[in-house]
């Protein structure tokens, strides 16, 4: 009988062949699990007006371990355009089921490295002095608070009188946007809450005690936001002062971060940042170290963790003959999954074959060959999504 059942959430696109070839990876690593598949994406609201129905949801409350593939999302018109002709009119709305996972599980800590493979082809380099070329190491992890701020969902588009009435209390508002007409106004609200916040903070800190790196950065824009990114950088400075006085804490605002990340970014260690902005920094430091193609993450709660690769579902790659979409991220995020439940032997078999592969060179994707993802990139020696995950598994 298996150790353990993992839900398996495939979505759409790529998101069901980088999945099925990260299954066999840790079948071949040594990892004994069953696997039960849920029901998620864009088939599911098309036909059902649901893209994240309520079994799926009853799989991960009896399991508590989900790997995730890929999801599709569309802006609300085109999404509501696709329904079936049955569905339409109804009333559903569509929301991302990713964000759906979060609220509704709480899976409020995100954590997503950003860590550079010796001999990837993609690798960040810079001019250094006298002309040099620098290939500086890139060892990062952001954590981002993952249910709240920007992404919470607390939106109106011509706002009814309850909330229009409380927005003219505000002086700013009045001055600013009283003479806009109420059907031309779309608002959404950016909300941090202590509790939360404090947990990504502390999640920040404890992950740099426990790996040894001397920094948390806060990532966020407390000179301009002030409510809310001001509310995180003094609790930061709180729970750093009163518990982690050994670890670093620096403070960065988010567009300066940007553009510092190519400049030195081998001097930063953990980030924290609430929901938009560590979605921000986390895709530009991944672009640092391969791209989306080598960015895996983590959604963790108090029971409950969901693991995905931050990279998209790529529809038009899903319909090609032989998949050529790289795997790793895919299979670095089931590291992380196996890391959170203990199995840490497993993922550092599992991490050190990738390494292996990387650094010999002699299996790359198009992405890594730096190739367009056209269907011929295999007959010009890329390797295929299963090639890779072969490769893998041989090393293991």
């Amino acid at each position: 009988m298996a150790k353990r059942t993992i839900v398996s959430l495939p979505g759409d696109g790529i998101g069901r062949v980088v999945l099925e070839e990260t299954i066999r990876v840790l079948g071949a690593a040594g990892f004994d699990a069953e696997y039960v598949e849920g029901d998620i994406g864009w088939e599911f609201w098309c036909n059902e007006g649901n893209p994240l129905p309520e079994r799926t949801l009853k799989l991960l409350e009896t399991h508590k371990i989900g790997l995730f593939g890929a999801i599709t999302s569309k802006p609300k018109d085109d999404a509501a355009a696709e329904l079936s002709p049955e569905l339409q009119g109804k009333g559903f709305v569509y929301s991302s089921p990713i964000v759906g996972l979060r609220q509704h599980f709480n899976l409020d800590i995100c954590a997503r490295p950003c860590k550079t493979y010796k001999g990837n082809p993609l690798n960040f380099i810079r001019r250094g002095k006298d002309n040099t070329i620098e290939e500086p190491e890139v060892d990062v992890v952001i954590f981002r608070q993952n249910t709240e701020g920007l992404y919470g969902g607390v939106e109106w588009t011509n706002p009814n009188d309850e909330v229009y009435n409380g927005l003219m209390t505000h002086p700013k508002f009045v001055k600013n946007f009283r003479n806009v007409p109420r059907e031309e106004l779309s608002v959404s609200t950016r909300i941090f809450s202590k509790k939360a916040t404090q947990r990504i903070l502390r999640a920040a800190f404890e992950h740099a005690k426990k790996y040894g790196y001397k920094s948390v950065t806060l990532c966020e824009k407390p000179n301009v936001i002030r409510e809310t990114s001001g509310m995180m950088f003094k609790m930061a400075k709180e729970i750093q002062k009163a518990e982690y006085p050994d670890i670093e804490l620096w403070n960065t605002n988010i567009d300066a971060q940007m553009m510092w990340l190519t400049k030195n970014p081998e001097n930063y260690g953990v980030i924290v940042a609430g929901n938009m902005f560590g979605d921000i920094v986390s895709d530009g430091f991944a672009g640092l170290i391969g791209g989306l193609g080598f960015a895996c993450s983590a959604n963790m709660g108090e029971e409950i963790a969901v693991f995905e690769p931050t990279h998209g579902s790529a529809p038009k790659y899903a319909n090609y003959p032989v998949s050529i979409v790289n795997p790793i991220a895919m299979v670095a995020s089931a590291c992380m999954m196996l890391d959170f439940i203990n199995e840490n032997e497993i993922a550092k078999k599992i991490r050190k074959a990738i390494a292996e592969i990387v650094e010999e060179g002699k299996v790359r994707t198009y992405d890594m060959m730096k190739m367009t993802g056209n269907p011929d990139v295999i007959e010009k020696g890329a390797a295929s999504t299963q090639q890779m995950a072969d490769a893998i598994i041989a090393k293991l």
